[in-house]
């Protein structure tokens, strides 16, 4: 990873470095946000250097960075993020305009990444925040990690189907159906959710009681059906990782809750999931599309502990 990192800088001119080398910083690691870049406050302006300010050799050696960070899955990780920047290409081309494309996600180093010290390694723009945290060279933090998606139906961008997000919906969608009609009843809430109660600028909004079916009342093949559903978020990061971070939510399993509102397809307007545990934290909000008709879902995956990098 410093490797690739230090081969990225290798490729910048002097004001590009200035933009993507930051003063690692909470404040500059909570300047994110779900919106299009036309669209976001200048209080949460994105921080680091756009995609559409580097030359597509500058753009390859970023990208190569990020394949490293993330997982191998398919349909995660690093080939979930292409299908995200192909979403905002299509949106772009489909009468988004300028405000949309892969031109408008940036990439930031807060600290510089070596074997010594803090820094965090942050990419994002619209509908993607993806904000891994390192202390001495070790993983301490992968979250916030933001994931939405218009179109949400699949779509082909360069002769490729894209379908980014519908595995997020469909293994919730299996975890909700896996209940029973009252086991669903205990774990509906009862408020409707029109967005996420921790999306970004939403820092540590976590509910003081969790709501919803507690997880050591479940079957262990219902609880399998949960972990499905973390997995298509954990396994975002890197496969090492991922498995460290999996393990953990695994064994305080027993104490996680699952509620939701609306339906449980998670293909309709306020269809809400939710997984809250000690430490974990996923929200699913499906809503009304923007640029294109039907709907598209918001989610985030937080750690309660690990956000930041725990700072």
């Amino acid at each position: 990873m410093i490797c690739l990192a230090d081969a990225f800088k290798s490729q910048l001119d002097a004001t590009q470095i200035t933009s993507l080398q930051q003063t690692y910083s909470v404040s500059a690691a909570k300047k994110r946000s779900n919106l299009p870049q036309g669209l976001v406050q200048s209080a949460n302006k994105r921080v680091g250097l756009a995609f559409g300010s580097m030359n597509s050799t500058q753009v390859q050696y970023a990208k190569a960075l990020l394949k490293e960070l993330a997982g191998t899955t398919t349909n995660e990780g690093w080939d979930e993020l292409q299908q995200l920047l192909n979403a905002d290409e299509y949106l772009a081309a489909n009468g988004g305009g300028s405000t949309y494309g892969a031109a408008n996600y940036y990439l930031a180093f807060l600290g510089t990444p070596a074997t010594t010290g803090t820094f965090e390694i942050q990419f994002g723009g619209h509908h993607l925040a993806f904000a891994n945290t390192y202390k001495d060279g070790v993983l301490v933090g992968a979250t916030p990690s933001f994931r939405g998606v218009e179109p949400f139906a699949t779509f082909t961008w360069n002769s490729t189907s894209n379908q980014p997000l519908q595995q997020e919906q469909a293994t919730l969608s299996a975890m909700l159906t896996g209940l029973s009609s009252s086991e669903q009843a205990t774990a509906k809430l009862s408020s409707t959710y029109t967005d996420l109660v921790a999306g970004p600028q939403q820092d540590g909004n976590f509910p003081a009681t969790a709501m919803g079916i507690k997880c050591s009342a479940l079957t262990s093949a219902q609880r399998t059906l949960v972990l499905n559903a973390i997995k298509t978020y954990v396994y975002d990061v890197d496969d090492v990782n991922a498995a460290t971070i999996l393990a953990k939510y695994t064994n305080e399993l027993d104490n996680t809750y699952v509620s939701f509102s609306g339906t449980t397809t998670m293909t309709t307007r306020n269809d809400y999931a939710r997984i809250d545990g000690p430490s974990v934290w996923i929200e699913y909000s499906c809503q009304n599309g923007i640029v294109l008709s039907g709907t598209h879902p918001h989610s985030v995956w937080r750690d309660k502990s690990k956000d930041y990098g725990g700072n």
